[in-house]
């Protein structure tokens, strides 16, 4: 019994720790070497999981339409959404990144609502709004106001960006690009599940050749996280060795960086081995929309490993604007 609820709660602690180690890695080497970094660990890491659970290391039973929706899933998810969302660490943080993702709740709901014709609530457009009040009350503040004009008047203050534009358009980017991945993700899943039948196969099953006696509706999931690493690396590792000046000597001094090496392996491990792997868990546990809201509380989470570690000043503001947010999300699949 709620069995996905409590997977997309794990979710969105595993995506605490990831974003945490993944700011500390952006900043030391970039956003393009650590995501081409992270998605070669997370293949290895993923393969020798597959072998142990499908006695293979690779998706097996996967057929064209399954990999064709996890490969547009990866390119939307993955190489547009993670490389906004790590550019975005750079420039306003991965607790301002992570508030920026619950935008990723309504686009899941307007996106599963297009393509799976999953219900939307009447209180959508209200979750909507009020999610966006929430992040607009942490990164905005009002000026104080300016010197009397010539009346002898002084001006109103006016509202500003405390951030960086340019990092509050990688944030948006990022919730936009997460949000359909997951829907596309889980229509790549439905495809696999219909694979696994064709092949006379069922959730419960466990293939024979299998090392560890794990049912396929466990290493599915991982199987699709591969998939979608595939294109991951494709995209990042073209992006950075044919379209980035310097891409390969910025991508050595990475591996040679033993400090961020280590921030991007753990980033790895709680991001798209770990969390993602999970998050396409809980999505066949539960509504889209649920999995999202809940996976969504990561802003919150994050607050004060964030404040401690980096030694930022959280105003109650923020926090309120944090848990405003959240609250949109939650509103938005009642």
């Amino acid at each position: 019994m709620f069995k996905g609820e409590i997977i997309s709660i794990c979710v969105a602690l595993s995506w605490t720790v990831t974003a945490l180690f993944a700011e500390v890695a952006s900043k030391r080497i970039g956003s393009l070497p650590l995501n081409v970094c992270r998605m070669a660990m997370s293949l290895v890491a993923l393969a020798l999981t597959l072998w142990l659970t499908l006695g293979v290391p690779y998706p097996r039973y996967a057929d064209g339409s399954t990999w064709f929706w996890l490969l547009l899933s990866g390119v939307v998810g993955y190489v547009l959404g993670d490389y906004c969302l790590f550019k975005g660490y750079i420039l306003i943080g991965s607790r301002f990144g992570q508030l920026f993702m619950t935008l990723s709740a309504p686009t899941a709901a307007v996106t599963g609502f297009l393509l799976l014709g999953e219900r939307m609530g009447p209180l959508a457009l209200l979750g909507m709004a009020v999610t966006l009040v929430g992040i607009g009350m942490s990164v905005l503040s009002k000026q104080s106001p300016t010197e009397e004009g010539k009346e002898g008047e002084k001006s109103a203050g006016t509202w500003r960006l405390k951030l960086s534009p340019k990092g509050v358009l990688y944030g948006c980017g990022a919730g936009v690009g997460q949000g359909i991945g997951l829907v596309l993700s889980k229509m790549g899943l439905e495809h696999y599940n219909a694979s696994l039948l064709a092949h006379g196969l069922t959730p419960d099953s466990v293939p024979a050749e299998a090392v560890l006696n794990i049912p396929l509706s466990l290493s599915m999931p991982f199987a699709a996280t591969m998939i979608r690493a595939i294109m991951g690396i494709i995209g990042f590792s073209v992006a950075l060795l044919l379209f980035t000046k310097g891409g390969k000597q910025q991508l050595s001094h990475a591996i040679h960086d033993r400090k961020a090496m280590l921030c991007a392996f753990c980033s790895m491990m709680f991001g798209p081995f770990v969390g993602v792997s999970m998050s396409l868990l809980a999505t066949m546990y539960t509504n889209t929309g649920i999995a999202q809201t809940l996976m969504a509380l990561t802003p919150i989470f994050i607050i004060a490993p964030a404040a401690w570690l980096f030694h930022q000043k959280v105003t109650p503001r923020e926090v309120l604007g944090a848990l405003i947010s959240v609250a949109g999300v939650s509103l938005f699949f009642v």
